[in-house]
């Protein structure tokens, strides 16, 4: 890490170096600055999705080192040297050069979405779940997707989905 303070009275800066859906990005940061808004204002990655902005609705989940967390609640300067997946690198993340994540397949075919704000976090969110392996059946699902919100109420189908993805053993 270097803290660069520019010029007298401007914000110090720190230089972090993040994989960000597979690419090494080297960027100097403000030491307040989440990780959901280096995403969104400074990568233009605006898949990611500000929600509460307080780590309650599960819009803005990404997967860091293959854990998903709520990126409002993470300074970006504290996932220095990491990981990032977010859903514009989802398919990527898997295998799916040129095709969707098996997730973003499903949630089409059961139509888990209606507005789609949510969607980018609950992909990330499903990805993350079914990587950690603790979640087997439809009521483990809810629970555990459960810091995810939908105010549309596709929760139904949101749960299809992810049951069709783990049952056809798409991903891991």
């Amino acid at each position: 890490m270097l803290i660069d303070s520019g010029s007298p009275g401007a914000p110090a800066t720190i230089g972090i170096s993040l994989t960000i859906n597979g690419e090494v990005r080297e960027l100097q940061v403000a030491p307040w600055t989440t990780l959901l808004d280096l995403l969104r204002e400074d990568l233009d990655l605006t898949g990611t999705k500000k929600g509460c902005d307080h780590g309650q609705c599960g819009a803005c989940t990404v997967l860091v080192n293959g854990t998903r967390i709520n990126s409002c609640l993470a300074l970006a300067v504290m996932k220095d040297g990491a990981e990032i997946v977010t859903v514009e690198g989802l398919a990527k993340h898997a295998g799916q050069d040129g095709a969707m994540h098996p997730l973003q397949a499903a949630f089409v075919e059961r139509d888990a979405f209606q507005c789609g704000y949510c969607t980018p976090g609950q992909l990330c969110s499903a990805a993350g779940m079914i990587s950690e392996g603790h979640a087997t059946s439809r009521e483990e699902i809810r629970e555990a997707m459960s810091g995810n919100i939908c105010r549309c109420g596709a929760y139904t189908n949101i749960v299809d989905a992810i049951e069709d993805v783990m049952h056809a053993g798409a991903v891991r």
